[in-house]
Parts: structure tokens; sequence; C-alpha cells
């Protein structure tokens, strides 16, 4: 079965985006190996505030390489002919692609949607880039109320040229 992993930048104080949605304090490291990390994945899933933000800035708002899966229940597929939109409940369609064969899924940004697929047991890892920055407020990691989820680390690296701290969890089940 295929995993599927929250992979995100975070602030400090715990924020995936800026209050009006910005990522401009998003900082790259030339020691991480975006390529090798794209390649792990054939599918990447957003929420409708994170694919607009992305289609905003090009290309459609996909990624390139990848089966872009858009959550919403407002969107017109009609208008968005390089995407899949799904307005059904998002646990049971991601439990469906999950038993599909291919790559690994990438849950990109959207803390909404994260809360809804970790609430639906559709998430497996948690993979948090803490960027070292204070936001002071903005789009919350995960967004509440919601259930208690428990995390094992599995992997940490820490970038010392641009003090980036990666963490890798594993989401408990049961």
């Amino acid at each position: 079965m295929r995993r599927v992993r929250y992979s995100v930048a975070m602030s400090l104080d715990g924020y995936i985006a800026g209050p009006n949605g910005e990522s401009d304090w998003i900082i790259m490291d030339p020691d991480i190996d975006f390529g090798a990390l794209f390649k792990s994945f054939d599918t990447v899933l957003m929420g409708r505030h994170t694919f607009e933000l992305a289609a905003s800035q090009g290309g459609g708002g996909g990624m390139p390489g990848m089966r872009a899966v858009v959550f919403s229940r407002t969107l017109r597929a009609s208008e968005y002919p390089k995407v899949t939109l799904v307005s059904e409940e998002a646990g049971n369609a991601v439990a469906a692609l999950r038993a599909q064969p291919g790559k690994d899924i990438w849950l990109m940004g959207g803390g909404s949607l994260f809360r809804s697929l970790l609430d639906a047991g559709q998430v497996d890892t948690v993979e948090v880039a803490v960027i070292p920055v204070l936001l002071g407020g903005g789009i919350p990691l995960l967004p509440g109320p919601g259930s208690r989820a428990t995390l094992q680390l599995a992997g940490s690296k820490i970038y010392d040229k641009t003090g980036i701290v990666m963490l890798e969890y594993m989401a408990q089940r049961g």
C-alpha cells in the first residue's frame, strides 16, 4: 500500500503559512535534495486554498511529473483540466488512492486537509522542515479541533547553513 506523507515547511512557532497565506519566509537550503524528494512521489494532494495559491504562481497548480488531486466542493473540473478534483469525503478518496499501485503520495500544505486525513487514519508520516523564523500568526500546522495523534520519531537532520531542522515522524494507528 502506498504511503501518504505530509511533507511541509513550518515556522518555529507552528505555522505553515503567514496570515495572508504567504510563504516568502521559507528558505531553501542548498544541501536539501529536492529532486530526490520529488522523485519519491507520483501524486500530490492539495486542498482548495493550497491549490489556488499554487495555481496563481503558474503551471496550472500541479506539480511536474505528478498527478494532482485537489479536494474542493466549489471548484469546477471543466476549469481545471490538468488536475483531478474530488468533492467527496477526503478519507475515502485517499484510501482508494493508497490502494492503487504507484509511488508515495505527497500531502502538500493545507492544514485542514491534513487534519481531516489524520483523523481518518490516512497519514503515514509527518515530515516537517522547521524554518528558523517566528511568524507570530498565520495558518497553523494542525488546526483544531481534532483528535489526538501519537507520533514516533523516525528521523531528524539539522542543516547547518540555514538552521533548518528536518523532522520525520511515523503516525501511530489504533
